[in-house]
């Protein structure tokens, strides 16, 4: 997607892919990660997900990258916090207590920046990202994590055909396609969730399933 598209949905408060909590696979399945403790994790593509407090509650220092200042700006004073200011090559770095968001283009991270990261948590990235665009994601911010790095991967799969994305579907099939060179990618839970969502239903989607993946690189 081009960053405008990214740009126009949250100046118009478009954002249905935020939640009002943590996410429930998360919280189910991050003991099963075998994260180390007090570890950094990356949460690609983070907006203004509480998912990073649930992590930085659990002891973790948290590296948000995000392409919407006003997703970080609203992170920050949603929670009443007021984060240190810095510039790099990266982007624009907010950081309070364990959490430090980057606001800038995940794609152009550079080298090294990620190494330190021995943990991911992708809910919203991937499934953000149309077909073409998924394994140059993997080739650039999956590629800068360290071996032995650990991480859950949350899809959804829907028939493609009955709703434009994003969120895009992203099946078993293509999971294991994607990380199979370099990361072992192990299915924990596949959800059914489509009766708890009457918009998708309301769009005329027919089948909806979430499913939380441990991953491990090699």
């Amino acid at each position: 997607m081009e960053p405008d598209f990214w740009h126009q949905r949250w100046n118009e408060g478009r954002i249905g892919f935020h939640q009002d909590r943590p996410s429930p696979l998360l919280v189910d399945h991050w003991d099963a990660v075998g994260a180390p403790a007090g570890c950094k994790v990356l949460v690609p593509l983070c907006g203004k997900s509480h998912d990073m407090d649930w992590l930085a509650g659990r002891g973790h220092q948290v590296l948000g990258v995000e392409l919407s200042a006003l997703a970080v700006t609203q992170f920050f004073a949603e929670r009443e916090l007021q984060p240190e200011v810095t510039e790099s090559e990266a982007g624009v770095h907010y950081r309070a207590g364990a959490v430090e968001i980057i606001q800038g283009d995940a794609f152009e991270l550079p080298g090294g920046l990620l190494a330190g990261c021995a943990a991911v948590h992708d809910r919203a990235a991937m499934i953000a990202l149309p077909h073409d665009l998924r394994r140059r994601y993997l080739a650039t911010v999956y590629a800068g994590l360290p071996p032995g790095c650990r991480g859950l991967l949350v899809t959804l799969e829907y028939p493609q055909q009955q709703k434009d994305g994003p969120p895009f579907s992203v099946d078993a099939a293509e999971v294991e396609a994607l990380f199979h060179d370099r990361w072992d990618a192990t299915m924990l839970e596949r959800r059914d969730i489509l009766a708890r969502e009457p918009g998708w239903i309301a769009e005329g989607i027919t089948e909806l399933h979430t499913s939380a993946w441990r991953l491990g690189k090699n």
